[in-house]
This record gives structure tokens, sequence and C-alpha cells, in this order.
């Protein structure tokens, strides 16, 4: 899969936004790509190192992750407890990776959702 396909996937989802927020702390940051619902993100990716990708979790699924695969790595900007990064080339397999997008865009979708009623 390649950047572009990858993007196209989250934005199928309902109400997905995308930015590029974090260029105004450092130029170097530009690249960074993120995915909101509801105006909160729950994936980002860099468009010019499409290396990597960081998804928010629960915990009890990253810490599952990380034990059943080595490419689980900490998220560059976010919190490892609810953030994790996952390295692209590395041992999980894509639908897990899009399976757990979809996973992120829900939880988040449904945590706002209930704040917004």
């Amino acid at each position: 899969m390649n950047v572009e396909e990858f993007r196209e996937y989250c934005l199928r989802f309902d109400g997905v936004t995308e930015r590029t927020p974090f260029g105004k702390f450092a130029p170097r940051y530009d690249s960074i790509l993120v995915f909101y619902v509801l105006e909160h993100m729950f994936c980002f990716i860099d468009i010019d190192d499409f290396s990597y990708v960081d998804l928010k979790a629960n915990p009890d699924v990253i810490k599952e992750f990380r034990d059943r695969y080595s490419s689980i790595g900490d998220p560059i900007n976010q919190s490892p407890k609810h953030w994790m990064k996952i390295d692209l080339n590395g041992d999980v397999p894509m639908s897990e990776i899009l399976r757990l997008v979809k996973d992120a865009y829900v939880m988040v979708r449904e945590k706002y959702t209930k704040r917004i009623r």
C-alpha cells in the first residue's frame, strides 16, 4: 500500500478530515498528515516518509501488539499509553494495521459523539 492509498482509506470513514498542523512548530513537521474525526486526531503519517503510522488505541490493545509484534514503537509526539507507532515495513500485517486504523477512528468518534450529546 502506498501513501495515497492509505490516505484514501482513512478518508473513506464518515466525517474524517485531514490537516498538516505541526508545521507551525517546526518546518520539518510540515509533512505530518493527521486524520481527524470530530476535530480529534486518530491517526497520522509522514507523507514524505511513509514508513510508519501513529494510531490512537486502547492501552490493552497497545500492550497486546507490543507483546506480539517487534515493529511497535513509541509514537512521535503523543502519549505511549494511548498511541502506538507501527513500522509499516515490520512484522504487522497490513490487514491488521488497517483494522487498527478503523478501530482508532471508531474509538475517537464514539468518545467525542457522547460528549456532543
